[in-house]
This record gives structure tokens, sequence and C-alpha cells, in this order.
């Protein structure tokens, strides 16, 4: 806790009074563009990630960076979700994993995870995406896939999360009307990489190739 506390006072001495401004207009409400859903992970920050202020993004953290898809059974993503979309009007859903992910590592392996029933209850979100790599491996059905295949597998779960969450009502109406755009990444914590897909998209690419358009304007 002591880092937490010496933290806090350095932004109460410092940080808030440089950011004041911001901090004033943001005292009133918020108009984020990019709903952020990523992993609970310690190591990710989505601001220092996107370099982004406060206010910038909505953000939803889980383990695995799970989108259950739209059932009429309430959940704190479904809530956040349509907040987001029909309430702050989002125009951008970023889905984003990372490399080294232990839920995934956990969804690979079921029975690592056989102590931890709300734990492997969620990771049932990530089923379809481990049984992608199991068929595509050759994997027979009963065996571990294994963590040879975390890459993938975490890849994978991004592919499916993206597809989870176009089954979100207010997901859908936005997309049919061309007023949200959904994407996918992949972060690397090693190399500070980020791979990307489109939402109609089941590859992933390098994050220049992805945002060419956009960094040529810059």
């Amino acid at each position: 806790m002591e880092k937490i506390v010496k933290g806090v006072l350095n932004f109460r001495k410092n940080v808030y009074p440089e950011n004041k401004d911001l901090f004033g207009t943001l005292a009133t409400g918020q108009s984020p563009e990019i709903l952020f859903v990523t992993c609970s992970d310690s190591r990710i920050d989505p601001n220092l990630l996107t370099g982004t202020d406060p206010g910038d993004l909505f953000i939803c953290r889980n383990a695995g960076n799970i989108v259950p898809p739209h059932s009429n059974q309430t959940g704190g993503m479904t809530a956040s979700i349509e907040y987001a979309v029909a309430v702050l009007g989002v125009r951008h859903i970023i889905i984003c994993g990372h490399t080294d992910c232990g839920a995934i590592k956990g969804a690979l392996d079921l029975s690592a995870v056989e102590g931890l029933p709300h734990v492997k209850e969620w990771l049932s979100h990530c089923r379809s995406a481990m049984e992608i790599v199991r068929e595509r491996n050759g994997i027979p059905c009963g065996h571990s896939v294994g963590h040879a295949h975390l890459n993938e597998a975490i890849e994978e779960n991004v592919l499916q999360q993206v597809q989870h969450i176009r089954t979100h009502p207010t997901v859908a109406a936005k997309l049919a009307s061309g007023k949200i755009e959904i994407h996918g990444w992949i972060y690397n914590i090693k190399n500070g990489g980020v791979r990307c897909c489109h939402h109609n998209d089941n590859t992933f690419r390098e994050f220049d190739e992805q945002y060419a358009d956009i960094i040529a304007n810059l």
C-alpha cells in the first residue's frame, strides 16, 4: 500500500493541479468515443498503451477480455456495453487481448482451474475459440489443447469475442447503420507491438498496416 499512498499524494500535489481544467470538464459528464474491452491482467494499461487521457476511453475489464454472447440474463458486461453504445454513443469498440494471458492458459486446460468453479464457468465463453484451435490442429476431443497453442488461442479468442459482441442488440443496430466499428487487438507485452483485425476479418495484421490510412494523415 505504501506505493499506492505515495501515488495518491503525488496525484493530489502534482498531477491534478497540472490537469485541473481537464478534470473540471470531466466533473460534469463524459463523452468517450471508444469502448475498450480488455483483460484484468495487471500488466495491461489501456491509457498508457493508447496515449489517451481520462475521459477518452470507456473501459471494461475482466479475465480473458471476454464478451458473453447476448442473452436475457443481465450481467456487468451486457449492461456496460448497452450503456456505452446506447447512451454514451461510442463510435468504436476495441477488444484487446494480450500475450501470456492467464485466462486463456486456463481455457486451454480447464483441469487447472477445477477448484475455481466461477473461473471455470466464466472461461466457458472461450470454448468456441478453443474448439477452433483444437479442430485446426487435429487434437482429439477429450485431450488438452496445451500451451503450445497459446498464441493461436489468444488470437482466436479475440476473434470470437468480436463475434460475440455483435450479438448485442445495441451493437447490431449501430453496425447495421454504419455508426460503429469493432476492432480486435492483440497487445504484445514483451515488445510493445499491437496486431489488429476488423470485425469482418479472421486474421490479424500489423498495426501500421491496419491503420495505414490514419497514420498517413497524422
